[in-house]
C-alpha cells in the first residue's frame, strides 16, 4: 500500500529556479516544447518554451548524445545541459545540451509560424487556430496579463472585507430583462442563461455585507462588432452600508491603483513585451452625463442626437475630452437618465430622471457599469408598477427587500473590454481566450 504525502520535488528545473540558485555550471534537466530550432551548422540553438518564458539551448555536434535531426518544433522534450551565462540569451543564461528526450511529438507540421515573435496572420486565422495561436510568446502575454488583472481583483477585495462568491449561471429569469437573453429548456421548464449575477450578489450583501465574484455572464445580442462578445468575463462587486454610489466609485479606484502596482511589480516582462505603459490613476474624474454630453458637443461641434444614452462615437470623444483636458485616460459618467438603468437602479432624489449610477470609461470604451440600488421594499414595488411590470415574476429577489437590506450598491466590469483597452487591441476577440460571438461557437 502506498501514501501520498503531498507534492515530491522534482528533478526538473524551471527558469526561476536557475535565476535564483547559483546554478552556473552545474548540470541541471529541464522539460517544455521546443519553440524554434535555429541550426549553424556545428552548432544549433534550440529555444524551449515553458510558461514563465523561452530558454536557450545550445546544441553542438559530437557534444550532444542526440541526432538534430529527429528533433521537430512542437516536440515535448526533457534536455541535460550546463547552464552557463550569456547576456544576449533570454534570462541572461542558457544551457549547453548534453543530451535531449522526446517525450511526444506533433503529427503535422505547424499551420502557422508561432515562434515569430509577432505573426503576420489575421485575427480570424489566430482565432479558428486558437489552441495553436495562444503558444505564441505574445499571445500567452496578453493573458498573463488578464490572470494579473484578476489576481488584483480578487486580492484588494480580500483585503477590503469582501467575501468571495459563487451565483448560478442557469436562472428563470434575467436580472436585465429584455430580449437578450440565451433561452434553453430546463427539465421542461423555461431557463436563461444569466446575463448577470445581480440579483444574486445583492441577496448575498444581505448575508456577508459585502461581496465579489469573477464569472462568465452571457448576452444574446446579435451585433457582430469589435467591442461586444455573447459571453464574456465580468468582474462584480456589491457592498452594503454604503453612504452613495461615490462609495463604488472610490472602491472601484482603489482596485485599479492596487492592480496596476501589482501589474508593474509582478508582469514587468509581459508589459515590456506587448509595450504598454500603465496609466495613472492616482485621481479619476467624475462627470454627470448631461455635462459630459455638452462638453463634447461644444468642444468638437457634435450634435446631441440621443439625450439618454451615450452612443459609441460620444464614448470616445468624452475620453478624447479627458485625456486632452485632464491627462486622464478613465473617467466616470455618473448620472445615467432612469429610463436606459435597469428597475433596480436608484433615481436621484434632487431629480427623479436621473440615476444615482455611473460608467466607467477607459480610454473612450466603457468597461464598467455600476450605482446604489434601490433598497426599500415600497420603493421597488413602485418602480416595477410605473414599469408595468409583475412582481410574482421575481417574487424570490423581491424576499430580500421584504425581509430588509442596508442601502447597497455595486458593479460589474467587462474583463475582456478592459484588458482590450490596457493593450490598445482594435477588438475585444484579441482578448479572450476563447471568444464566443455571434458566428463562432468553436474552437
Amino acid at each position: 500500500m502506498e501514501f501520498i504525502s503531498g507534492v515530491r520535488e522534482k528533478e526538473t528545473v524551471c527558469i526561476q529556479r536557475i535565476l535564483e540558485g547559483d546554478l552556473v555550471g552545474e548540470s541541471v534537466k529541464m522539460n517544455g516544447a521546443v519553440h524554434t530550432i535555429r541550426d549553424m551548422g556545428e552548432v544549433a540553438f534550440v529555444i524551449l518554451r515553458k510558461a514563465d518564458g523561452l530558454v536557450q539551448c545550445v546544441y553542438e555536434a559530437g557534444v550532444t548524445k542526440f541526432d538534430l535531426k529527429n528533433l521537430k518544433e512542437e516536440s515535448a522534450v526533457e534536455i541535460t545541459g550546463t547552464v552557463a551565462p550569456e547576456e544576449r540569451a533570454p534570462h541572461g543564461f542558457e544551457i549547453r545540451l548534453k543530451d535531449i528526450r522526446v517525450l511526444s511529438e506533433p503529427a503535422e507540421v505547424m499551420p502557422i509560424a508561432i515562434s515569430k515573435y509577432k505573426m503576420n496572420t489575421s485575427l480570424e486565422t489566430k482565432l479558428a487556430l486558437r489552441p495553436i495561436s495562444l503558444r505564441n510568446v505574445r499571445e500567452r502575454a496578453k493573458f498573463k496579463l488578464q490572470e494579473g488583472i484578476v489576481r488584483g481583483f480578487r486580492d484588494y477585495l480580500h483585503g477590503k472585507g469582501f467575501t468571495e462568491i459563487r451565483t448560478p449561471k442557469i436562472v428563470a429569469r434575467g436580472a436585465e430583462g429584455g430580449s437578450n437573453v440565451f433561452k434553453l429548456d430546463y427539465f421542461n421548464k423555461k431557463a436563461e442563461l444569466g446575463q448577470s449575477p445581480q440579483f444574486y450578489k445583492q441577496t448575498m450583501v444581505g448575508v456577508y455585507d459585502r461581496v465579489f465574484e469573477a464569472a462568465p455572464v452571457f448576452r444574446a445580442e446579435k451585433h457582430n462588432t469589435t467591442r461586444h462578445l455573447n459571453e464574456y468575463v465580468s468582474l462584480d462587486f456589491e457592498m452594503g452600508y454604503i453612504d452613495g454610489f461615490e462609495d463604488i466609485m472610490e472602491m472601484e479606484t482603489g482596485f485599479l491603483q492596487y492592480t496596476f502596482e501589482l501589474l508593474e511589480r509582478e508582469y514587468k516582462k509581459e508589459l515590456t513585451m506587448l509595450n504598454v505603459t500603465l496609466p495613472n490613476v492616482d485621481k479619476i474624474p467624475a462627470v454627470r452625463f448631461d455635462k459630459a454630453k455638452e462638453l463634447v458637443s461644444q468642444k468638437y461641434h457634435r450634435t446631441i442626437r440621443n439625450p439618454y444614452d451615450l452612443e459609441p462615437e460620444e464614448e470616445l470623444l468624452i475620453g478624447q475630452y479627458f485625456q486632452e483636458e485632464f491627462g486622464s485616460d478613465f473617467v466616470f459618467v455618473t448620472h445615467y437618465p432612469s429610463k436606459k438603468r435597469p428597475f433596480y437602479a436608484m433615481d436621484d432624489p434632487a431629480d427623479p430622471k436621473f440615476t444615482l449610477s455611473f460608467d466607467l470609461l477607459f480610454r473612450g470604451l466603457e468597461v464598467t457599469t455600476g450605482g446604489q440600488r434601490i433598497h426599500d421594499y415600497r420603493m421597488i414595488l413602485e418602480k416595477m408598477e410605473k414599469r408595468g411590470m409583475d412582481p410574482a415574476d421575481i417574487e424570490s429577489y423581491l424576499m430580500i427587500f421584504k425581509y430588509g437590506m442596508p442601502p447597497h450598491g455595486g458593479l460589474g466590469i467587462g474583463l475582456e473590454r478592459l484588458t482590450m483597452r490596457l493593450l490598445d487591441e482594435q477588438n475585444v476577440r484579441e482578448t479572450a481566450l476563447f471568444p464566443r460571438d455571434v458566428t463562432r461557437l468553436e474552437p
